[in-house]
């Protein structure tokens, strides 16, 4: 391509936190949302970007970077338009499944995708090699339009990666040196007409640490020795583990009520029973590895009538509680309820139980009434999940 005496300015902004990064499942073109603090991150995005002369904004068709690049567009006055080729790599078969279970079920593929193996590519879906070349070619296409403009793409974190693999000009065998970046983490790309250099990388300074994600996560050092804790999960065998359910209904119930308030451990089963003939996922255990981390049982019959699933447990072993494992659940609960067509999530908890309340709360539960005729008081909390926020 010959070089011209024009310039454009590209600004690649990847999304804000979305359901994968904070539930810790693979989305890849599955079309997830913007967490509660993706959202913060989203009106840090804007304020940087507040002096900053933007001609165009594109996205990738994905929900998440649509409305992450509502932090340029909106205050600019500006249309939005979106473009595939600016897409997450096709992850094919993983969509949507934890890395937890990615893990147990196929460790070493997971570690080729994990060091940029160049000759791994996702199955039925994309490779390194092809990320790359969709993602070069959208860029120059796009900065084409807009001579001696300056344009924002927002787009993924492992296609502005691959990107910036490319415009680097590195080798293959180095591609996995190019860093991690943030969510809504800033690029700044050149392109004179021929070639694209880079400006400047995967600049997050415009984020506070407290909303920062990849403050809060280890699995992106390199040299740490901490690693993240990605749960899967599996149907219950009621006939055999019918007592792990009991003992973590009794376990939550007297750390809840006290031992003033009878366990109707019978009560529960029924119920167990029942959701379970609904959904195989009505009792759902949840590990870490080999070692059993929890209990979520869903029933999708009640609340029906008000397109919501329900959570009836939601439940983590004690030794486990305070390491952010509890929402890993909340994100099972949500890839269960929203292909039956569910638009929100619906449970119920004890006002009294201040520490759930507070988990529920940050991760977007709010009190929509109270449960009447129950043996003790509970509120009823919930939590869209639809695509029209």
């Amino acid at each position: 391509m010959q070089r011209t005496d024009s310039m454009t300015t590209i600004y690649l902004v990847r999304h804000a936190e979305a359901e994968g990064n904070l539930y810790r499942r693979v989305h890849g073109w599955y079309n997830s949302l913007i967490t509660e603090n993706g959202f913060a991150q989203i009106r840090a995005l804007e304020e940087r970007f507040r002096d900053i002369q933007i001609d165009a904004v594109y996205s990738s068709d994905l929900y998440r970077t649509m409305t992450t690049a509502r932090a340029v567009y909106i205050p600019k006055n500006l249309p939005l338009n979106t473009d595939p080729g600016l897409r997450e790599m096709n992850l094919g078969d993983w969509e949507d499944l934890t890395f937890g279970d990615v893990r147990r079920r196929w460790p070493e593929e997971l570690n080729r995708f994990n060091s940029t193996d160049p000759t791994w590519s996702a199955p039925n879906g994309e490779g390194f090699h092809q990320l790359g070349a969709r993602m070069g070619e959208a860029a120059r296409r796009l900065a084409a339009r807009h001579p001696d403009q300056t344009i924002a793409l927002f787009s993924h974190g492992m296609a502005i990666r691959q990107l910036i693999a490319l415009v680097r000009g590195l080798p293959p065998e180095e591609w996995d040196e190019v860093p991690h970046g943030d969510n809504t983490a800033v690029t700044c790309l050149a392109w004179d007409g021929g070639e694209l250099s880079l400006v400047f990388e995967q600049d997050n300074s415009h984020l506070p640490e407290s909303v920062s994600t990849l403050a809060r996560q280890a699995w992106w050092r390199k040299s740490g020795k901490a690693q993240d804790v990605n749960l899967w999960y599996r149907p219950i065998d009621w006939d055999r583990e019918r007592d792990i359910y009991v003992n973590a209904r009794r376990e939550a119930w007297t750390s809840t009520h006290g031992e003033g308030v009878p366990f109707d451990g019978e009560g529960f089963c029924r119920d167990a029973r029942l959701h379970l003939s609904r959904t195989p996922w009505g009792v759902t255990l949840a590990f870490a590895g080999d070692t059993l981390t929890g209990v979520l049982q869903l029933d999708p019959g009640r609340y029906q009538e008000d397109n919501a699933g329900y959570i009836p447990f939601c439940y983590v072993v004690p030794r486990r509680r305070g390491q952010s494992l509890g929402v890993q659940l909340i994100g099972q609960a949500v890839s269960v309820y929203r292909p039956m067509g569910r638009d929100r999530l619906r449970l119920r908890c004890a006002p009294y139980n201040d520490r759930a309340q507070r988990f529920y709360q940050k991760y977007g539960f709010a009190k929509v009434g109270e449960e009447e005729n129950s043996r003790v008081p509970l509120d009823i909390l919930e939590k869209y999940i639809g695509y029209e926020r």
